[in-house]
C-alpha cells in the first residue's frame, strides 16, 4: 500500500517522457533523419542546375532584384528540404548536408577540369575589335547598354576602341582598349557586375 504513491509517479514521469514533455521537444526529429538528407541533397542538385542554365553571375555584387529573389528561393525551398519537420536538428542536418555537398562539388570541380566547365561554364566574348558579337549577346542575355557601361567604367566611350570585351565565368565583364588607342594605352582590365538572371 505505501508504495503505490511511488510507483504511479514513476508511471506519469514515464509517460511524460514518452510524450516528449519530460525531454527536449525542439530537437526532437518529425521525420526520419535520411529523409532530410535526401530532400536537401535533391534540392541542392536542382538549384545547382537552375542557376547554371540561367546564366553567369556574379554573387558578390547582386543587384536588389537579385537578392529578393534568392530570399524567396530560400523560403521556397525551406519546407522541400525539411517537410514538416520544424526542430533544430533537423535544420541543423539539412546545413550540414548543404555545406558537405557544396564542399564536394568544389573540390570535385578544382580537381575535374570538365566537370569545373560544367558547373562555370566557359568566358564569353561579347565584344570583338570594336564590333558586337550578337548571337552571343542574346545568348547571355546581355544588352548593349550593359557593355557600354562596363566600356564607360573602363574610361572609354566608343565601342570602336574596345579590343574585347568578355563575359567571365563569374558573371563580370572584362574590357580591354585597343593598344595606344583611347583615354589610356595598355590598360588594365576592368570588371562590371552582371546581373544574376539572364534578362526576359
Amino acid at each position: 500500500m505505501g508504495k503505490e504513491p511511488e510507483d504511479s509517479g514513476r508511471i506519469l514521469f514515464r509517460t511524460a517522457v514518452a510524450e516528449g514533455q519530460g525531454g527536449c521537444p525542439i530537437f526532437d526529429l518529425n521525420v526520419g533523419a535520411l529523409e532530410i538528407v535526401a530532400r536537401t541533397a535533391l534540392v541542392y542538385s536542382a538549384l545547382l542546375f537552375a542557376l547554371r542554365v540561367a546564366g553567369k553571375r556574379e554573387i558578390g555584387q547582386m543587384t536588389p532584384f537579385d537578392l529578393t529573389v534568392i530570399l524567396l528561393v530560400a523560403n521556397a525551398v525551406q519546407n522541400a528540404m525539411v517537410g514538416p519537420d520544424t526542430s533544430v536538428t533537423g535544420g541543423l542536418i539539412a546545413a550540414a548536408v548543404l555545406i558537405g555537398a557544396n564542399y564536394g562539388v568544389a573540390r570535385l570541380s578544382d580537381r575535374i577540369p570538365w566537370l569545373r566547365r560544367a558547373l562555370e561554364g566557359t568566358p564569353t566574348l561579347l565584344v570583338n575589335n570594336g564590333q558586337y558579337l550578337e548571337r552571343n549577346l542574346r545568348r547571355e542575355g546581355i544588352g548593349e547598354d550593359e557593355i557600354m557601361m562596363a566600356v564607360r567604367e573602363h574610361g572609354e566611350s566608343d565601342i570602336a576602341q574596345v579590343a574585347a570585351a568578355i563575359l567571365e565565368v563569374d558573371g563580370s565583364i572584362s574590357v580591354m582598349a585597343k593598344e595606344g588607342g583611347g583615354a589610356n594605352a595598355n590598360p588594365v582590365p576592368r570588371r562590371r557586375r552582371r546581373r544574376f538572371f539572364r534578362k526576359g
